[in-house]
């Protein structure tokens, strides 16, 4: 006779068996982090987001073809008292299959150094499953992923770089992405872009077409200035509360 299990142990019972690996990479990274604070390091975090051309224009594009349309890659950075003092750069995503800006991590790194002091910079670690595969000769415990080099759409960001300005590099688990704020950023940014971008529009008609223009510089400055420090710090110290919840779960 089958025996069915029963759907509150589902969860238990297929638990994936990287889960632990996880946990060990999400304990090493904040015990890293908290020991570079208490020594003074200020926490950084240093990102980007996708903005598709749908998310700006409002064109439906679900009519079940698919159409490749331009997509813009925003790139910036924040902290606790808010906006790192850098200008956010804007990318195009077809020049970045071209190439990255190698020079960018090394520019903002000189930049967070004059405007902070040494620095823990967070970057989110992409999404690839062969960076979880383990060797078979290796304890799954001990294989803690700590990256040469950490490659973003817009550009590589390198751990002596960051070193060469007093900086350390730290790399954030992806199943913990929610860690870094500047989720939520990118978040309210592009809930302002669907809800304000008619007030950035022009329409213009001549006899035979109709145009609109979109100003998307400052739709995007607009967006980026009304996420000011005051929700900067309710963001972070939402972070904290998290990352304290899982040093004491996890150590």
């Amino acid at each position: 006779m089958p025996h069915f299990a029963n759907p509150l142990l589902r969860n238990i019972i297929t638990r994936n068996p990287f889960d632990s690996i996880r946990r060990n990479q999400c304990l090493q990274y904040l015990k890293t982090l908290k020991m570079l604070q208490y020594d003074g390091f200020k926490t950084i975090y240093f990102g980007e987001t996708d903005i598709a051309e749908s998310l700006i224009t409002g064109e439906d594009l679900s009519d079940g073809y698919f159409m490749q349309t331009p997509t813009w890659c925003i790139v910036h950075a924040g902290s606790s008292q808010g906006w790192v003092p850098w200008k956010y750069r804007k990318f195009l995503r077809d020049e970045l299959c071209i190439r990255q800006e190698d020079s960018l991590f090394v520019e903002f790194c000189d930049v967070v150094k004059k405007a902070y002091g040494k620095c823990a910079i967070v970057v989110k670690e992409r999404r690839q499953q062969d960076k979880m595969k383990p060797n078979e000769d290796e304890e799954p415990e001990a294989q803690v992923h700590a990256p040469s080099v950490i490659n973003l759409t817009s550009t590589v960001c390198c751990p002596e770089v960051a070193k060469s300005c007093g900086h350390e590099l730290l790399s954030l688990p992806s199943p913990y992405n929610y860690l870094n704020p500047l989720d939520t950023a990118w978040s309210s940014l592009k809930w302002f872009i669907i809800n304000s971008r008619k007030e950035f529009c022009l329409h213009y008609i001549d006899s035979v077409y109709s145009y609109q223009y979109i100003l998307l510089s400052d739709l995007i400055n607009k967006g980026i200035e009304r996420i000011n420090p005051s929700k900067w710090k309710t963001i972070t110290n939402k972070v904290r509360r998290w990352e304290n919840y899982y040093l004491g779960k996890f150590s």
